[in-house]
């Protein structure tokens, strides 16, 4: 009887049936190369981990790729990542908060693998690079305590909790790493005629976030001096802000995509900006192509280690990287690699990184850094002009930019103190009025002429 045992092709990831038992090796008839066979092959689809429509299979890929980029934070241990007590329950307001989401969907068909691993990098990247402090962060895992299980009510409080209070000099960051899928709309506020969406773990019953909402939530509340930057590494995830304005890479420019039907969707003076994992109609990948042994959401990773890489690196820059990336891992074939989602998905899962913002900037001379200095005004600029193949690892303007926002504080608390000691020191040597004014009728009788 013959054996129906498969295996996969170590070099296009073709199923491979076995029909003997003492085979060594066998060869692809797709890609016409050998592949061991191993006393106890692995089952075709333990490496496949996803399909939802939503945020595509993961795939592995050779480790030439994934050693071009630094090692991640290490994601191996399961601790709570939210202090105590939780930033819900704190009065204080830090200037740097976040909201960090990453869903996994346990014993559900369509689950992830890789989205905790992405929130826990997206965690020490702000912590490490960005100095944000643990009480301004909250993070949505399945591994937290019930208030911070990614359900919808969970993640909508969370969003609220971001923005609630804002003003200038705060920066503020929403991450998603989750299925995201895209739905019709019917009141013309989409120029592609679909709303896109993310999925809450509990989506199936209490339904799925709508970019209208996350706009509702999180961009219309900013006031002036703020900036918000959201990071959505999901499917369909394009404009999942609905911000007016789509970065054009190959142009230089800024694409209109203001809503056909008029509706404002814009801030209150604040700025928001979008880093997405691929356009409305792509899908995204999970993937080991750049960790080797680990899942990771394959534009998190290339994200978090760019940033740490290179520090100060421009929005452009960021692109530049991040596309360069899924370029060489699709060459390989490490995010495409069966025959069948090629016919299956086409040109969609060519996933291409989107950047989308509420106002127009040069995306080579703004710097992705998440801070606003006091000092500076909305608009800042860190260092020169640095292009892609003048970037310098060894360089990190994010420590300048810090001390420089320390500095700022520290002239403001003095300024204050000033005035105040000023103030004091008046009110000390300024005579009551009531004897002001007798001191000066006691003066005025002194030097009047005598009647008599």
């Amino acid at each position: 009887m013959e054996n129906t045992r498969k295996i996969l092709c170590n070099h296009c990831r073709q199923r491979l049936s076995l029909p003997k038992e003492n085979e060594e090796k066998i060869i692809c008839p797709a890609c016409k190369l050998e592949t061991p066979i191993t006393e106890n092959p692995k089952p075709e689809n333990e490496r496949s981990s996803r399909s939802c429509k939503g945020r595509e299979h993961s795939f592995m890929c050779p480790k030439r790729i994934f050693n071009k980029l630094l090692k991640p934070a290490d994601v191996s241990t399961k601790t709570p990542l939210n202090i105590e007590p939780s930033p819900f329950q704190s009065s204080s307001r830090p200037n740097k908060r976040a909201v960090l989401c990453g869903v996994t969907y346990n014993k559900r068909k369509y689950r992830l693998k890789g989205t905790i691993n992405d929130v826990k990098n997206m965690r020490d990247m702000l912590i490490k690079n960005f100095k944000f402090k643990e009480n301004g962060i909250i993070v949505l895992t399945e591994e937290e305590t019930a208030e911070h299980i990614p359900t919808k009510k969970n993640i909508e409080k969370a969003l609220k909790w971001l923005v609630e209070d804002c003003k200038k000099g705060d920066s503020l960051v929403f991450y998603f790493s989750g299925h995201g899928l895209r739905q019709p709309e019917f009141n013309g506020d989409e120029t592609d005629g679909f709303d896109e969406t993310i999925c809450p773990l509990d989506f199936i019953k209490e339904g799925m976030i709508l970019d209208n909402d996350i706009n509702s939530i999180i961009v219309k509340p900013l006031v002036e001096g703020v900036r918000l930057h959201a990071i959505v590494d999901a499917c369909h995830s394009g404009t999942i802000l609905d911000l007016k304005y789509k970065y054009n890479r190959k142009e230089k420019s800024w694409d209109d995509n203001t809503p056909p039907s008029g509706a404002n969707k814009a801030t209150r003076g604040g700025l928001a900006i979008c880093i997405s994992a691929c356009a409305d109609d792509q899908v995204a990948s999970d993937t080991t192509a750049f960790s080797g042994n680990t899942m990771n959401g394959a534009m998190t990773y290339i994200l978090t280690s760019s940033v740490r890489k290179y520090p100060g690196l421009t929005y452009g820059d960021l692109l530049d990287l991040m596309v360069e990336a899924f370029d060489d891992v699709n060459k390989n074939e490490c995010l495409v690699n069966t025959n069948f989602l090629k016919r299956f998905y086409k040109d969609s899962l060519s996933q291409k990184p989107l950047l989308s913002s509420s106002e127009c900037f040069d995306a080579y001379k703004e710097h992705f850094i998440l801070l606003v200095s006091e000092l500076d005004s909305f608009r800042f600029t860190v260092m020169p002009l640095k292009r892609r193949t003048n970037l310098n690892p060894r360089e990190n303007p994010i420590d300048e930019v810090y001390k420089r926002d320390v500095i700022a504080q520290l002239q403001q608390q003095v300024e204050t103190l000033t005035q105040q000691i000023t103030t004091l020191t008046a009110q000390k040597w300024r005579p009551n009025p009531q004897e002001a004014e007798e001191e000066s009728d006691g003066d005025k009788a002194l030097f009047t002429p005598s009647s008599t």
